[in-house]
C-alpha cells in the first residue's frame, strides 16, 4: 500500500471522528452550527411569524435550529434558502427557555405545581411573568419602572416572582401591549424561543405536562393580542402528542401551522455529505472528487451539497466504503445500511444517530491502523462496531429525557431475546408500573403498563411491530437496550 495514502488516509479519519461534535448541536460554536446546519426547506417555514410550534422526536435538530437563530443569530443567512417562506422585514431571536439562571428551576415549578394542581390561569401567569423578566430591557423606561417590584425577586424563587406579577394587576399586559406597538411602527419582529421543554420538571411527567399546558395556554391566548412580539415553542413529539394534547383547544389554535421536523432520506444523506464537505478543506476536496453532485458555497453555512435523489450519495458512500457490507450484495448495500439501521422503530431516521455512525466508525478505524486501498476510508466491519456504540450512546442520552429507559432495561433484562410475541411483550410490560424497579421512580415513568405500554413504546420509536405482529426493537436501541436477536451472537461485555 502507498505511504502517502496511509498518512491521507489518518489525517482524514481524523477529521472524520471531529467532524459533527457526535451530532450534537450542544457546545458547538458558532462557526460549527453553521457549518454542521443543512437547510431544510420545509423546516424554514418556522421562520414564518405565524408558525408558533416546531415539533420533532429527539436528534431531529430542535436545538440546532434553536441556537442557530439565538446564539449564533443566524436567522438572515437561514432564510436565503427559504424563498418561498413569508419572512419577517427585520427580527430578532432571544431564547426565553431554558434561559439559565435567569429562568424559573425545575424543582421551583414541582413544588408550584405540587401545592396549587395544574392551574391553568397561575401557570400562564408564571409564563408571562418570567418572559416579562426576559424582556425588560425591550421595555419602555416607564414600564421598567412601574414593574419594578417584579425584578427583585431571585429567578429560582417562582412563588415569590409569582406573588409579585400578581400585585401589578393590568401592568404586565400594558407593557407588553406597547412592545407590540414599538416593535409594529419600527416594522420589527421579536420572536422569543422555548426549547428542551421536556427538562421543565427534572422528568416528572405531571410537572412537564403542567408547564407545557401552561405555555400553550398562555401563547394560545395572545398570538392574536400581539403580531410583532411572537413565540416559537420546539416542543418534542412525544409531548406534543400525549401531554401538550391535554390543552385542547388551546392547543389546536397553535398547531394548525406547526412545523414537524421530518427527514426524508435525500436530506439526510445531503446533511451527512454537508458535516463532512465542512469539517476540514482535505476532506472536502475528497468529496468533490466524485463527479455528479452540485456544490454550492454560502459565506455563513459553507459548502452545501445539491442532491436531486437520496441516491444522488451513493457514489460517496462507496467510494468512502465500497458498495457492499460484505463480499457481495447478499450482505447489503452500504448506501442503504447506513439509513436502514439507524432508523427507529417507526420508521424515522435523523441526523445525530448517522453522524455519531460515521464518527465512530472511523474511530475504530483510527484504532485498527490498517491500510485500506486507495481511496477507501471505512470498513464495513467498523460501521457494524459503530452501530452498536450508537445505540448504547442514544439509549444513554435519551434516558437524560426519558429517565425511565433505564429501569425499563433492567425489566427487559428477564427475557432479552427478540423478537417476543405480542403475549410476551405485554406479559413483561404488565403491572410494571407497580413493580418494585418501577415504583421507585415512580414521579418520572409514563402513566401505562401491559398494551397501554406497549403502545407507546412503539410510537415512540423504541420498539417495533413486525409484519408478523412480533414485537422487535429497532437497532437503534437494540443493544442500548441490553437486547438481542434470536440466533445473534451473544456479545462479550
Amino acid at each position: 500500500m502507498s505511504r502517502a495514502w496511509d498518512d491521507e488516509r489518518r489525517r482524514l479519519l481524523d477529521h472524520l471522528v471531529r467532524m459533527g461534535d457526535a451530532g450534537r448541536a450542544e457546545g458547538a460554536g458558532r462557526d460549527r452550527l453553521a457549518r454542521g446546519f443543512y437547510p431544510v426547506p420545509e423546516h424554514l417555514r418556522l421562520l414564518d411569524p405565524d408558525v408558533v410550534l416546531v415539533v420533532g422526536p429527539r436528534g431531529s435538530g430542535k436545538s440546532q435550529i434553536a441556537k442557530l437563530l439565538t446564539e449564533a443569530d443566524l436567522a438572515e443567512p437561514m432564510a436565503r434558502f427559504a424563498p418561498r417562506v413569508r419572512l419577517p422585514r427585520e427580527g430578532r431571536w432571544l431564547e426565553a427557555y431554558p434561559g439559565g439562571r435567569d429562568m424559573f428551576e425545575a424543582n421551583g415549578l414541582r413544588d408550584l405545581v405540587a401545592e396549587y394542581g395544574s392551574d391553568a390561569a397561575l401557570l400562564r401567569d408564571v409564563w408571562m411573568a418570567y418572559l416579562l423578566r426576559r424582556l425588560q430591557g425591550e421595555l419602555r423606561p416607564e414600564h421598567q419602572q412601574a414593574l419594578s417590584t417584579l425584578w427583585a425577586p431571585p429567578a429560582a424563587d417562582i412563588a415569590a416572582v409569582h406573588q409579585a406579577f400578581r400585585a401589578l394587576a393590568a401592568a404586565p399586559v400594558v407593557a407588553l401591549d406597547d412592545l407590540d406597538r414599538d416593535l409594529e411602527q419600527r416594522s420589527q419582529h421579536l420572536f422569543v424561543t422555548y426549547d428542551e421543554l421536556d427538562t421543565l420538571g427534572h422528568g416528572d411527567w405531571s410537572v412537564i405536562e403542567a408547564g407545557v399546558q401552561g405555555l400553550v395556554s398562555f401563547w394560545a391566548a395572545y398570538t392574536r393580542r400581539w403580531r410583532h412580539l411572537r413565540a416559537k415553542l420546539f416542543l418534542r413529539t412525544d409531548l406534543y402528542e400525549r401531554h401538550a394534547r391535554i390543552g385542547g383547544a388551546d392547543l389546536y389554535k397553535l398547531a394548525a401551522g406547526r412545523v414537524e421536523l421530518n427527514w426524508g432520506d435525500r436530506d439526510l444523506y445531503a446533511m451527512l455529505l454537508k458535516r463532512l464537505a465542512n469539517a476540514d478543506d482535505e476532506l472536502a476536496l475528497y468529496l468533490k472528487s466524485v463527479k455528479g453532485i452540485e456544490w454550492q458555497q454560502d459565506a455563513e453555512l459553507g459548502l452545501i451539497p445539491r442532491l436531486q435523489r437520496w441516491d444522488d450519495a451513493r457514489p460517496v458512500i462507496e467510494r468512502m466504503v465500497g458498495p457492499y457490507m460484505g463480499s457481495d450484495k447478499k450482505k447489503g448495500l452500504v448506501y442503504r445500511w447506513l439509513l436502514d439501521h439507524v432508523r427507529d422503530g417507526m420508521g424515522r431516521a435523523y441526523p445525530r444517530p448517522l453522524v455519531q455512525l460515521i464518527e465512530q466508525a472511523a474511530q475504530y478505524e483510527r484504532q485498527q491502523a490498517e491500510s485500506l486501498a486507495k481511496p477507501r476510508l471505512l470498513q464495513p466491519t467498523s460501521l457494524r462496531r459503530a452501530l452498536d456504540g450508537v445505540s448504547m450512546d442514544h439509549v444513554r442520552q435519551a434516558s437524560h429525557e426519558w429517565p425511565w429507559l433505564e429501569v425499563l432495561k433492567r425489566r427487559l433484562a428477564s427475557n432479552p431475546l427478540v423478537p417476543y410475541p405480542d403475549s410476551e411483550a405485554v406479559r413483561l410490560l404488565q403491572d410494571i408500573a407497580q413493580a418494585e424497579l418501577w415504583s421507585a421512580q415512580a414521579a418520572v415513568v409514563p402513566p401505562y403498563d401491559g398494551k397501554e405500554l406497549l403502545a407507546y413504546l412503539i410510537e415512540l420509536g423504541i420498539l417495533r411491530r413486525r409484519p408478523d405482529q412480533r414485537i422487535d426493537a429497532p437497532d437503534l436501541f437494540l443493544t442500548g437496550l441490553g437486547l438481542r436477536r434470536k440466533g445473534g451472537v451473544l456479545r462479550k461485555r
